[in-house]
């Protein structure tokens, strides 16, 4: 009686062989608009493709992810190709997505933008980290293909303009899966050959051809790089990344070879005129110089140098008639205050002065004995201490403090009761 009923498991499993053995359903091509998007952190995305009536699981394995030049994001309407089957953990049918495009945008224009936009956030176009280019440079450096057109002319355009310039060559891929790899290696190496200046470049191309100068790791080579970098890519209306970061860029090769060495015909019109200024500048010098002894021949000190002579006598007779006059005047105080030393009642009498001195002696001894405390105690009064300190009110005294009279013949010892 249940035979004919079979499992949720079952029904699944004859659905999922029916739909994965559907010939129409192993290859779609589905246009959407993507939902619930999420990056998983082993690789893989997972999201919903929906339109105005309907929508479908989607999930793109790490392996197909790793393709994709640009980063879906909630919003974006796609083109994906892929193969419908069945999920048996829950029974849904969703698209498992080999390929994917931007409806109506290429996938390497996307993943130019987000790249750009996310160095650019990061700083590595800001204006105050680029070097300036050498004016004169002794040795510069290419990193290109060593065949083609662009390696020609931006040798023949540096042997030309300036040809005491060395130019090193340092080959590399410029297009193809491993080409941002040898330029990266490239320009690392390039700091081993004292360079002053560095071209990074090739001829135009598709923006297929020129992606290699579009990669992240390019990008950030060129930022650490010590070296002033001339980026050099396709044509005049070609923009890549390493155009951004490098220090200046350049329309072309040629371009570029034009930007990194001076014009040996430029340098030497300008060392014409600077020979022809420094000449007048120093006929200029020599004229004046020529004018200014003139004048300090006309000078009286050389017309007429007696006058020097005349000038420093007049001074020194003037010196020595003010050091006779202090002279004279110094004598004099000093005669003046001999003779009032010389008058002197000292010098006269000098017993006087003895007599005056005694005098004054007897009269400080009096008023040094009549304020003596002795005096004071010969009178009848007496002295009262408290542990060798005067005591003048009876406050200062407490029962059995011992007491110092001091009398005019002697001592007593006291006790307050």
């Amino acid at each position: 009686m249940n035979d004919k009923y079979i499992t949720v498991g079952q029904l699944t499993k004859y659905i999922k062989y029916k739909i994965d053995n559907d010939i129409n359903l192993n290859e779609v091509f589905i246009k959407g608009e993507i939902s619930n998007f999420k990056a998983h952190s082993r690789g893989h995305y997972y999201f919903t493709i929906k339109d105005k009536t309907s929508r479908i699981s989607a999930v793109m394995f790490s392996s197909q992810t790793k393709k994709l030049k640009f980063l879906p994001s909630d919003g974006m309407k796609v083109l994906v190709t892929g193969k419908i089957s069945v999920f048996e953990a829950n029974g849904s049918y969703q698209i498992y997505v080999n390929d994917m495009l931007e409806d109506g945008v290429g996938n390497l224009y996307i993943a130019y933008e987000q790249l750009k936009k996310k160095l650019e956030e990061e700083g590595l176009f800001k204006e105050d980290h680029k070097k300036k280019i050498p004016k004169i440079p002794n040795r510069v450096g290419v990193i290109t293909a060593p065949t083609g057109a662009a390696i020609k002319d931006i040798i023949s355009t540096i042997k030309r303009r300036w040809p005491l310039s060395e130019i090193i060559l340092l080959p590399a891929l410029v297009q193809g899966e491993e080409a941002h790899n040898t330029i990266v290696e490239q320009i690392k190496n390039a700091e081993d050959y004292n360079l002053n200046t560095l071209i990074v470049g090739r001829g135009g191309g598709s923006i297929e051809d020129l992606w290699p100068f579009n990669e992240e790791d390019v990008a950030k080579a060129i930022y650490e790089c010590s070296i002033p970098i001339i980026s050099a890519v396709g044509h005049e209306i070609d923009f890549t990344i390493a155009d951004f970061v490098a220090d200046m860029r350049a329309p072309t090769p040629t371009g570029a070879a034009e930007m990194a060495v001076p014009n040996i015909k430029d340098v030497i019109n300008y060392l014409d005129q600077i020979s022809i200024r420094l000449n007048e500048s120093l006929n200029n010098k020599i004229n004046i110089n020529k004018k200014h002894l003139e004048e300090i021949k006309k000078h009286y000190i050389f017309t007429n140098p007696i006058t020097i002579y005349e000038s420093k006598e007049l001074v020194f007779d003037s010196l020595i008639d003010r050091l006779k006059f202090s002279l004279k005047n110094l004598v004099n105080i000093k005669e003046k205050k001999y003779n009032e030393l010389k008058n002197s009642i000292v010098l006269k009498n000098p017993l006087v002065l003895i007599e005056n001195k005694s005098n004054k002696y007897l009269q400080l001894l009096s008023k040094l004995e009549a304020l003596s405390p002795l005096k004071t105690l010969h009178r009848g009064y007496s002295i009262v201490k408290k542990d060798d300190k005067v005591i003048s009110s009876i406050k200062d005294t407490k029962k059995d403090d011992k007491l110092e009279i001091n009398l005019k013949d002697g001592n007593i010892d006291v006790k307050v009761i």
